[in-house]
């Protein structure tokens, strides 16, 4: 598929509607023959993973360069008429300039969405410090506007993945002023207390649209979007369509070939 032009403005919109329409399951192809399986699942959208993709290449997660990144977003983009949302991990730059310049690429990749986030990657200083950050999401909100397609901007804090000591309060101040930089959609993934989750959700309601890759918990905020991988983690409600989901795609995933209609699909 031509992801270019009305196809790539239509997918945009089509993921945007999603996020107005209430809660929906994001899961994470790692290559063209995941994308197409997930789609005939039914899934309405898709979202790359950079572990995922790294693990298939035999890499640790943030060790895929950025133009072989690029290249794998435009493939996925392009498996199906989907919209997708691109793990864009820090935008594979620390200073705002390079961000917007290599956000403008992963535009022209065909993606619906992308996502920026404050991890640099660095374990004696594994977040960026809080000017910075913001900069950076004010960058690549500043290079999806001069593309003149609306894609999906979201702002990511990685503070309960670099286990940050008081992670909820870091969180919940950086995606407020996320928010206020131009990001679309707040995450935060890694959280995981019903309260913490809550409390999120309560700081972004009059903002954005949250969404996250949720933890085991048994109560269910108000969330517009769910992140998964190899398995649907989280909350979806009811708790049974999520269940039936997790079977489902591992089922499909890892035990049932593609038939021969999905095969000619590729």
């Amino acid at each position: 598929m031509n992801h270019t032009g009305a196809a790539q403005s239509s997918a945009v919109a089509q993921f945007r509607a999603l996020h107005e329409s209430g809660c929906f399951v994001l899961p994470n192809p790692w290559d063209v023959g995941t994308a197409i399986y997930l789609q005939h699942l039914g899934f309405k959208a898709l979202a790359t993973t950079s572990a995922g993709f790294a693990f298939s290449c035999g890499l640790s997660d943030g060790k895929v360069p950025r133009d072989e990144m690029l290249a794998h977003i435009r493939e996925i983009a392009a498996a199906t008429p989907l919209p997708v949302n691109a793990d864009f991990l820090n935008g594979f730059a620390a200073e705002p300039e390079a961000v917007a310049a290599n956000v403008k690429l992963c535009v022209a990749m065909g993606a619906a969405g992308l996502s920026i986030e404050d991890s640099t990657g660095n374990d004696t200083a594994p977040l960026y410090e809080e000017r910075l950050a913001i900069e950076r999401v004010r960058a690549a909100r500043r290079a999806i506007d001069d593309s003149k397609i609306p894609v999906v901007l979201t702002g990511r804090c990685e503070a309960w993945l670099v286990g940050h000591p008081d992670a909820l309060n870091f969180a919940r101040k950086r995606l407020v002023a996320y928010a206020e930089a131009g990001a679309d959609c707040l995450y935060a993934p890694g959280v995981r207390e019903p309260d913490e989750i809550a409390e999120l959700v309560k700081v972004a309601a009059q903002r954005k649209t949250l969404g996250r890759a949720l933890g085991r918990s048994r109560r269910s905020p108000d969330l517009s979007r769910i992140s998964s991988g190899l398995r649907l983690l989280g909350l979806v409600h009811p708790g049974r369509a999520r269940d039936r989901a997790n079977r489902r795609l591992r089922f499909a995933v890892w035990r049932r070939p593609l038939r021969r209609d999905q095969q000619r699909l590729r």
